[in-house]
């Protein structure tokens, strides 16, 4: 009997030390993989904002596909997050064609991460209008917020998105 108890919290304690050995990289990513599922809101505009996340390769990677109606217009992009190493990339396929890449960094609190450019397919020059920066705000299991900054000549356009979990 103290044998089995022992045992049965040495795992227990193992268990926890694990949780609190995991990378920033590897909590930000499971918050990532939190958002499975359907996500609807308004960006700051009143334009509907539709988003969708699925795992996908095994648990490997998460596809966002954000669809909205910005100005009559509608605009879709695709987003593929995954694990390269110690580090979380983005890696965002984007309407003006080019392909940046960014990686995560977890807000101290854990609630937020951002993800900063690092480089970029299809970019020919830094001065390319390219989205450089993205930033999901946790508040909680039915709700977050998602700012994307995008490097237009000139100028920074942030587009911010309050999306909420569809049923």
């Amino acid at each position: 009997m103290k044998t089995a108890r022992t045992v049965v919290l040495s795992v227990v304690l193992l268990s926890g030390l694990n949780l609190l050995a995991q990378s920033p990289s590897q909590k930000s990513f499971d918050l990532i993989k939190s958002l499975a599922g359907s996500w609807e809101g308004k960006n700051q505009m009143g334009d509907l904002i539709q988003v969708s996340y699925r795992l996908t390769a095994g648990g490997s990677a998460v596809m966002s596909e954000t669809v909205n109606q910005m100005q009559g217009k509608q605009d879709d992009m695709i987003s593929m997050i995954h694990m390269d190493g110690d580090r979380l990339l983005l890696t965002h396929y984007c309407e003006a064609g080019n392909q940046p890449r960014m990686q995560a960094t977890l807000s101290p609190d854990g609630r937020s991460i951002r993800f900063d450019f690092v480089d970029a397919t299809n970019l020919a020059s830094r001065d390319t209008p390219h989205m450089t920066s993205v930033v999901f705000k946790f508040v909680d299991s039915n709700r977050h917020i998602e700012e994307w900054h995008f490097q237009a000549p000139g100028k920074e356009v942030v587009q911010k998105f309050d999306l909420q979990k569809k049923g």
